[in-house]
């Protein structure tokens, strides 16, 4: 008879327990999106590498649109002169690594210093946290974008560069603005698959700088034309220096690059965001 009351009173004991806890909805982890944006937003400004990585930016598209003018001064493909509507454009392929390496490193830091437990215990609907994470990456490309286009344009008017043809400038920054802004997305995802900070910076840089462009010397271009990086030269319209004239003439449009890059950004999220569910963060 006390064994059959005690078992009762235990069984009571958890149901209210259980009931006592909150029950998590859909509508609830919508609701607390912009929270964990708003927490995401903290911590990026709280970071001295941000500032950093914006001075960055600006002096890369300073230097080298004024070494393009002052040492280069023509295009190599055309023999013409260099002008502001051509030059102010290339710095931002480095604005793409870099905010691609800030992207990596707005997740592998959290795991590097321990403070992704925390985060997923306040917010247990671990889409929120990629979809903050997300907000916040994308917003800080836009921001390296336009900085490093503005200070492109600085340098190559240092360099006594005449106008050009601007007619196209308009869309070339549009189309420089979406990569920037899906870049660290790329980051993102790949700094979530991996989870070490060093590793995920340390491969992004050498696929970005060796062995997509050895790939590229060896792959026919209807193979190579669908590349990250190479989907990124497109996007901004940029010829690389081993690109052959059969390259140039299989090349995708600036939407189909697009299409192209914004595929691999949606992977690496997708996987990363499966990962971190079935991963423990501890």
């Amino acid at each position: 008879m006390s064994t059959t009351t005690t078992t009762t009173i235990s069984t009571l004991h958890v149901a209210v327990a259980a009931s006592a806890q909150p029950t998590r909805t859909r509508p609830r982890d919508v609701a607390a999106v912009p929270a964990a944006v708003k927490s995401e937003w903290i911590k990026l400004r709280s970071l001295r590498s941000t500032p950093a990585v914006l001075a960055a930016t600006v002096v890369i598209g300073v230097g080298l649109s004024w070494i393009l003018a002052t040492f280069v001064k023509t295009d190599p493909y055309n023999d013409e002169p260099f002008t502001i509507s051509q030059t102010f454009i290339f710095s931002t392929w480095l604005t793409t690594v870099l905010a691609a390496i800030v992207g990596t490193l707005m997740f592998t830091s959290e795991v590097q210093h321990g403070t992704l437990p925390n985060a997923v215990a306040a917010q247990p609907a671990r889409w929120v946290i990629t979809a903050a994470k997300a907000t916040i990456a994308s917003s800080l490309g836009l921001v390296m974008g336009i900085a490093g286009m503005v200070a492109g344009y600085a340098g190559a008017v240092l360099g006594g560069l005449d106008t050009g043809d601007a007619s196209a400038v308009p869309a070339t920054v549009a189309w420089g603005l979406l990569l920037t802004t899906m870049a660290p997305l790329f980051g993102l995802g790949l700094g979530m698959i991996l989870q070490h900070g060093s590793m995920a910076v340390s491969a992004l840089a050498v696929w970005a700088f060796v062995l997509e462009n050895l790939i590229r010397s060896f792959a026919p271009p209807s193979v190579s034309r669908f590349l990250p990086f190479s989907a990124a030269n497109g996007m901004l319209g940029i010829r690389s220096a081993g690109d052959t004239d059969e390259y140039v003439a299989a090349a995708l449009t600036r939407a189909q690059d697009a299409v192209v890059f914004g595929g691999y950004v949606i992977a690496g999220l997708a996987i990363g965001t499966v990962l971190l569910y079935r991963r423990d963060p501890n």
